[in-house]
């Protein structure tokens, strides 16, 4: 079985409390014995993946696999060319140097429903919505990478995990896949 769950604001990717205000799964219903694959941190939201398969784990979340993952971030300031190219290339984050992605401007920018709490804003900084690709997530890469090239992350959506997209599956709700989406999800190959 392999869930897709559009995580809200808030919400941990585990099962049990761990001490802090933060919202857990299972308080969204899903079936016994699934658990989530990779992570979203409370801060992010989106495209988290839960299934009762171990073997998805590695298939998924191993960066040898090059099983991407697309990401929006909406920073802080409009990213230039050169500052997108250098996120690409790889930047250095805790004396590691990320893998080679895919940045860009989403264009046009896209309309996101409002976050609760919302984001900071400032009346003289504006924002921007990048999309990123990545085959590699660790722990609050994405808003390293960002603030490594001078753009903090004011906001964190995972929208893609191979072919497969939220669409129009609302914040807090999950739906079982059928073949063609574990096909979009896993790809073709196996």
């Amino acid at each position: 079985m392999l869930i897709a769950f559009n995580k809200p604001y808030g919400v941990i990717s585990q099962f049990t409390p761990d001490g802090s205000p933060n919202r857990i799964l299972a308080e969204f219903g899903f079936p016994k014995n699934v658990y989530p694959i990779g992570r979203l941190d409370a801060d992010s939201e989106g495209l988290l993946l839960l299934s009762d398969e171990p073997a998805l784990n590695e298939r998924l979340l191993h960066p040898r696999q090059g099983h991407a993952r697309i990401y929006w971030a909406q920073v802080e300031n409009i990213p230039t060319v050169d500052s997108l190219k250098e996120l690409a290339k790889g930047v250095v984050i805790q004396g590691w140097k990320t893998l080679p992605c895919k940045a860009w401007l989403l264009d046009p920018q896209p309309e996101v429903s409002p976050r609760l709490p919302p984001i900071r804003e400032r009346k003289s900084i504006p924002t921007a919505w990048i999309g990123l690709e990545l085959v590699e997530g660790k722990n609050r890469q994405v808003r390293r990478m960002t603030a490594a090239i001078g753009h903090p992350t004011l906001r964190l959506m995972r929208v893609r995990i191979g072919e497969f997209g939220l669409g129009e599956l609302p914040a807090g709700k999950w739906k079982t896949l059928d073949t063609a989406e574990r096909t979009l999800v896993l790809g073709s190959t196996k």
